[in-house]
């Protein structure tokens, strides 16, 4: 169900799905899904609310999704033959990461 949630870092209110709670202290605190940002925050119970039927009209702005099957890759560096190549990877690195962020844009 959607929500909508005052987010202290944009400094308004915005559509979010919950996906967690918890006891903090003296208050609860929820994890939410910002649907129009596409990114996770923390926010006090207090500063959720029922989204209205016209806000809910509103197409989302981001849409979560995954990339099935895509593996990371690095590019190997072999000095003594002077060749470079790109293979497998155990993980993303920061060089991949930004190289695959420039792709998507």
């Amino acid at each position: 169900q959607i929500c909508v949630v005052f987010s202290e870092e944009l400094k308004g209110w915005c559509r979010a799905v919950i996906k967690s709670i918890m006891y903090c202290t003296d208050h609860y605190q929820t994890e939410c899904f910002l649907v129009d940002y596409a990114k996770y925050i923390f926010v006090k119970s207090k500063d959720i609310r029922v989204a209205l039927e016209a806000f809910m009209q509103i197409p989302y702005r981001a849409k979560k999704c995954r990339l099935y099957r895509t593996k990371p890759v690095t590019l190997r560096i072999d000095f003594c033959e002077d060749t470079a190549k790109i293979v497998p990877a155990k993980r993303w690195d920061s060089a991949a990461t930004r190289y695959f962020q420039n792709l998507l844009k």
